[in-house]
């Protein structure tokens, strides 16, 4: 691990991706760690940032998500970061662009802000990313980094995904036949039906960008440092049991700061 150069603890990168479901709970888990004596260098795309300016979420002055918490004393930076493509390309409208952007190009940006942290006065000493990013356990190597993999949903669905090799050795995975007989072999899950999938797990062309995000991020989870999930402990013990006998895997949700906090 780097040697952190921050007076008040050990400095976080968090990049979260550039959907609201999953910029929340980052938000909100960054200001929990910040509250704790880290320092939280935590970034988005410019893209996103400008539509959640012009859908009026945020001001022009894009730090008003943390500027309650920094009024308390948190060191919580905000920097924006590119995902490739121009701020005003139509992401909605060519959803497979926008996906290859964020396989392909948004790590070399990442990979730019990480540079540029480790030369600053606080170092970066770990990089948390969602869990989505395919590309993050590679980058944190690259730079000598522990990863970390924050994933916004139940563990019961991060565990679908992390044995998707299961799903495809059963036929079950983008299946051409359409299987409909129960799954029962997926480890600290209930019997479930084929219909209970997520649209992407049940999609028969796994070459689109999506598919290919998909299924190289769980392959780079499986070599993160370990997950943290926005999740409870108490209604998941079953699943996160199994879990951590292949991964440090921990529940931290559900991860929610006050409105006063989080607020400017």
């Amino acid at each position: 691990m780097a040697s952190s150069g921050s007076p008040t603890g050990l400095h976080a990168l968090f990049v979260t991706a550039p959907y609201q479901g999953h910029f929340a709970p980052a938000v909100d888990l960054a200001i929990k760690l910040a509250a704790r004596g880290f320092v939280v260098t935590f970034a988005c795309t410019e893209a996103f940032q400008h539509q959640r300016t012009a859908s009026g979420a945020s001001s022009p002055d894009h730090n008003d998500v943390f500027a309650g918490a920094r009024a308390r004393g948190l060191d919580i930076r905000y920097e924006l970061v590119s995902d490739g493509l121009p701020v005003s390309f139509d992401r909605h409208s060519h959803p497979e662009q926008f996906y290859s952007a964020l396989l392909h190009l948004l790590p070399t940006h990442v990979d730019e802000l990480i540079r540029k942290l480790l030369l600053s006065e606080a170092p970066v000493d770990f990089l948390i990313t969602d869990t989505f990013f395919s590309w993050a356990t590679t980058l944190a190597r690259k730079h000598g980094l522990p990863c970390v993999s924050f994933w916004t949903k139940p563990a019961f669905v991060f565990t679908i995904y992390y044995h998707m090799h299961l799903l495809k050795s059963n036929g079950h995975f983008a299946s051409p036949d359409n299987r409909r007989d129960t799954i029962t072999y997926i480890p600290g899950i209930p019997a479930i039906e084929p219909t209970d999938l997520a649209s992407y797990l049940r999609e028969t062309d796994t070459t689109t960008p999506l598919q290919q995000m998909i299924a190289r991020s769980f392959e780079e989870v499986k070599r993160c440092d370990f997950v943290l999930a926005n999740t409870v402990q108490e209604l998941e013990e079953e699943t996160i049991a199994v879990l951590q006998q292949e991964k440090p895997f921990y529940a931290v949700g559900p991860a929610s700061a006050d409105t006063e906090t989080k607020r400017g």
